[in-house]
Parts: C-alpha cells; structure tokens; sequence
C-alpha cells in the first residue's frame, strides 16, 4: 500500500491540488452556484472519509486540508489548463508510485468531487450544463 510517506513535500502538495484544481475548473465553467458548488467540494471530501480504511493513500489525501493552487489566473481558461495540468502530473506521478487500484481510486475520487461540483447548481433548468459536462469530459481525459 502506497502512503503519504512514499512523496516528497513537493509531490504531496501536487496530489493535493489535482482535486480541487478540478472542482474549480467545473465551478468556473459556468457562471453562478459558486457558493453551493464550494460546498459541494467540500462534501466530497467528508463523503470519501466516511469511506475510510478502502485505501490508506486515498485517506491520507482526503484527511488533509484540500490544498488549492493559489496562483492568480488572468482568466478561466488560465486555471482550466494550469488545473488539467496538475490533474495529468498528479496521476503520472502516482501511476510511478502507487498501485493500479489506487491510481483508480484517486481518478474515481477527483470524477466523483466534479461531479458533485457540477450537480451542485441548477443552471438552466439542467443538473449539469453543457459546460460542465465539458469542464468534466476535459477533467476525465486529462485523468488519463
């Protein structure tokens, strides 16, 4: 089993910031919700804990404070790539790492938390907009 004391600090904090990188990606996907749809970030990590002992990498992730880059983008589309960045180095370093089924897990996880994200705020009289669902087609490609 793979665990926090298998990363460096660097490599940590990159595996950190691949899930929230994706939420934002989805909450500024489509203007409005951002309130709710922070929530919902937020309650995908406390359901996934809820799930504690399936595996202890996933736990040692979603126990932690989420860590979100704090980079000042100059637009959405700046976050979007710099966030699909963080989502393909985070999965890469963990397919070096970590097992296959906690590779799988990890992409389960940061799925499911855009999900929630984009389900979290009706726009449109549709549970996910079509921006979302294409922040979160681009999310799931970037997941290899």
């Amino acid at each position: 089993m793979t665990a926090k004391a298998d990363f460096t600090d660097e490599e940590w904090d990159l595996l950190l910031e691949a899930p929230p990188s994706a939420g934002m990606i989805v909450v500024t996907a489509q203007r409005g919700g951002s309130l709710r749809e922070t929530i919902a970030m937020a309650k995908a990590y406390v359901e996934a804990r809820q799930q504690h002992g399936e595996s202890e990498l996933l736990d040692d992730i979603v126990s932690a404070k989420p860590e979100r880059d704090h980079t000042h983008y100059h637009s959405a589309e700046e976050l979007k790539q710099h966030g699909l960045a963080h989502v393909r180095d985070s999965v890469a370093l963990l397919e070096r790492k970590a097992t296959p089924a906690e590779v799988d897990e990890y992409r389960r996880f940061i799925i499911t938390l855009a999900g929630k994200v984009a389900a979290a705020h009706r726009e449109h009289g549709q549970a996910v907009s079509a921006s979302e669902q294409e922040a979160i087609n681009e999310i799931t490609a970037a997941l290899g």
